[in-house]
């Protein structure tokens, strides 16, 4: 099958199975472009670090999976196929639950929508974690991170920053 229309379907899939946002598919992300197009979990979480960093909505990391696979035609494509299959859907659904106003079964809805959305985005934190904590270092690294994120009012990116910055010349010093 044709590279770009690979990476069109997968990427559509994605899209219209991030129920709760972007973050709820990283697990399923990481383990397709793995298996279909041979980026590794450390490739994937450079590229995720990347998304997190760089202004405006994080899954644009999709772009940076595309280039790495398929140059710019490949980055296009992902852009496309990511963010508008569920722009879609989200315009035609949202239309849909405004004519329900405040019906029992919008809210039965939604509340079944909240846990199962929770549950997806907690798995694409974990998925991230798993990959990204690989030594001792990273591990006291990323607790420490969590303590100052949760514990001070320090921009993030700068914690994130210093973190890396810690972690790249700690892991040079050591070996």
């Amino acid at each position: 099958m044709n590279l770009l229309i690979q990476l069109a379907l997968s990427f559509a899939l994605l899209s219209l199975l991030a129920v709760g946002g972007g973050t709820a598919v990283l697990p399923e992300m990481q383990t397709l472009i793995f298996q279909q197009f041979g980026i590794d979990h450390t490739q994937f979480v450079h590229i995720y670090s990347f998304g997190q960093l760089a202004p405006g909505p994080n899954m644009l990391m999709v772009l940076v999976i595309g280039y790495q696979i398929a140059g710019l035609l490949g980055a296009g494509v992902v852009l496309i196929s990511f963010f508008l299959p569920s722009s879609i859907l989200c315009f035609y659904i949202g239309r849909l639950w405004s004519r329900f106003g405040e019906s029992p079964w919008r809210r039965s809805i939604q509340n079944a929508l909240e846990p199962i959305s929770i549950g997806l985005m907690a798995s694409g934190v974990y998925a991230v974690g798993k990959a990204s904590v690989v030594s001792p270092i990273t591990l006291a690294l990323a607790i420490i991170t969590l303590y100052l994120v949760l514990k001070t009012k320090i921009n993030p990116v700068f914690i994130i920053l210093g973190s890396g910055g810690v972690g790249a010349a700690l892991i040079h010093f050591l070996r």
